[in-house]
């Protein structure tokens, strides 16, 4: 029996950077009716604050939501009328000043410098270092079309891996590499997720668009959750009332 079901964000929830759609709002409140819920994505609380949190229905049973930003290095709980951290590992300053300097070798190496970006391609997020290849502030459409393959951003991550071995680099949203401590994946944040809910990993479920190797969303394949790739948030809506259905 599924207890819980996890999520992916950015192309699974919703479209990349932008909140979520009042229908996916009213989906996961019906899904925490019968289940928990967790989401873990590449960004920040901030992110999560304005993309998820504050999308929800009144009606969603919050107790019972798990947010985890920075690819699960962080989690935050409702709890007594607000949210609250329940952990969070960092980066030190020595590491985050390595990478830096790596995104710009890699980048210089392998030639992929897109002609115009929009706003800062580098984002500390604290517990995670996140490169976004046309900028934070990127249009969709521009997104779409720079690398739907994955096939530009798996050459700047084999560049990455040589020149960073101790950290781990995984490919997330529409155009980001997200780059955490070292064995830190959504994998690892699925198991901080079990320890910290009591839920065994056997009874999670797991829903994303990027469920293939090199993919941020593979992690949870490949530690045995029960997987359903998406292709869109629209693929998301089905699997959830596929999921609801079943455990009603």
């Amino acid at each position: 029996m599924i207890s819980l079901v996890a999520f992916d964000f950015d192309g699974t929830l919703a479209q990349s950077k932008q909140p979520l759609e009042d229908s996916m709002g009213e989906a996961l409140a019906d899904l925490l009716a019968v289940a928990h819920v967790a989401v873990i994505s590449g960004g920040d609380w901030p992110q999560f604050q304005k993309q998820v949190a504050s999308r929800l229905p009144p009606r969603a049973d919050l107790s019972k939501l798990w947010l985890m930003p920075t690819t699960g290095t962080k989690l935050y709980k409702h709890q007594d009328g607000a949210w609250k951290t329940v952990y969070a590992e960092l980066f030190d300053d020595n590491v985050k000043r390595q990478i830096l300097t790596a995104f710009d070798e890699a980048l210089e190496a392998t030639g992929f410098k897109p002609e115009q970006t929009w706003g800062n391609r580098i984002e500390d997020r604290g517990s995670q270092i996140t490169f976004s290849a046309l900028g934070q502030e990127a249009p969709i459409h521009a997104k779409e079309i720079w690398d739907p393959d994955f096939n530009k951003r798996k050459v700047i991550q084999a560049d990455l891996r040589i020149r960073l071995p101790d950290v781990s680099i995984n490919m997330g949203g529409a155009t980001s590499i997200d780059i955490t401590q070292k064995g830190v994946d959504k994998g690892y944040g699925l198991q901080k997720l079990r320890d910290a809910s009591n839920i065994p990993l056997e009874q999670m479920m797991f829903i994303g668009d990027a469920i293939f190797p090199g993919g941020n969303d593979y992690p949870a394949k490949q530690l045995g959750l029960h997987t359903v790739c998406v292709k869109d948030p629209n693929g998301t809506l089905a699997a959830i009332a596929a999921i609801i259905a079943c455990l009603s």
